[in-house]
This record gives structure tokens, C-alpha cells and sequence, in this order.
């Protein structure tokens, strides 16, 4: 007969193991496209960095990087994993990509918002376009209208008309 002193620890061990396969975005059942959770976030100047050393550009109709003015481009707060994605795009579509919009105020709001550091604009281009419509799953209409199309990763490419305003759920396997 197996005690109560035995059969403590191997239930709370157990406990712990299914905690971490059942947890948003971890484990090998784990949601990572269904639930947000904590992510580290990002300096303006910690992104554009690691935008640069990627070959990555950005741009702004106001030329600045104020994350208050709608006009800017800004990555304050942007999630280390959406920098990362960008990253892996790069790599992977060898497009040219330009960045005009981040975490500044004037996008739609929510969880997986721009302002929650999920999501980048990018500007339109042959390239980029021919490699979404070409390697990503069309999944339909979103719910303005922009069709959208979706990643391996569960990263999700709307195209907005003159730019794919991105969610990145994750870095896109980086």
C-alpha cells in the first residue's frame, strides 16, 4: 500500500507536469494563438536595433517614433516575440521590409492589439504579397473585410489594402 507521505510529492509532480502541458502556449497542447500572455516587452531602441541588424526598415508619415502620436512609428512595448517574427519573415521571404506602423495610439484596439505589442504593419510589396498568398493558408474575411491568411505558426497576415497589418502570436518559429 503506497503511503500519504509517498503519494503527496508524486501528485503535486504530477500536478505540475499537467499544469505545463495544458498552460496557453506551452506544452505540447498548449494554445499559443488562443490566449495572451506575459511577454517581454521592448524599448523603441531595443526593436529598432534589432530591426537594423536584420536588414528590416520602418517608416512613419510623421517621421518621428513617438508611441503617443498616430502619426509615429513606434516599438515601445512591442513583444520581443513580435520583433522576432518580423525577424523570421525577413529571413524567410528575403523581401525588402518597411515597417509603417507599431505600438503607436491610432489602431483598432483589443488584446492582440498594436498597442499590446502584438502587431506590425508592413508595407505592401510583390514580394512579400506573392510569399503570404503563396507559403500561408487563406482562412477568409475578417470581420471588416480584409482577407487574411495564416502562418505554420498561427501568425496571422491580414491584407488592409495598401499594407499586411500582422499578428504575431509567437516569433514564427524562430
Amino acid at each position: 500500500m503506497v503511503s500519504r507521505m509517498t503519494l503527496r510529492p508524486v501528485l503535486t509532480a504530477l500536478a505540475l507536469v499537467l499544469g505545463v502541458l495544458f498552460a496557453p502556449g506551452v506544452g505540447v497542447l498548449g494554445g499559443g494563438a488562443t490566449q495572451a500572455h506575459a511577454d517581454t516587452k521592448l524599448t523603441h531602441a531595443q526593436a529598432a536595433g534589432r530591426f537594423s541588424s536584420s536588414g528590416v526598415t520602418w517608416s512613419s508619415s510623421g517621421n518621428c517614433s513617438n508611441r503617443n502620436i498616430a502619426t509615429c512609428t513606434s516599438f515601445d512595448q512591442l513583444n520581443l516575440a513580435t520583433a522576432q517574427g518580423a525577424q523570421t519573415l525577413k529571413s524567410a521571404t528575403g523581401c525588402a521590409l518597411n515597417i509603417t506602423g507599431g505600438t503607436e495610439t491610432g489602431h483598432a484596439g483589443g488584446t492582440y492589439s498594436h498597442w499590446n505589442g502584438y502587431k506590425l504593419d508592413f508595407a505592401k510589396s510583390t514580394c512579400l504579397t506573392n510569399y503570404v498568398h503563396g507559403v500561408f493558408t487563406y482562412i477568409g474575411l475578417r470581420g471588416d473585410g480584409a482577407p487574411q491568411y495564416k502562418a505554420g505558426s498561427g501568425n496571422i497576415y491580414a491584407d488592409e489594402g495598401n499594407h499586411w497589418d500582422v499578428t504575431y502570436y509567437n516569433c514564427g518559429g524562430c
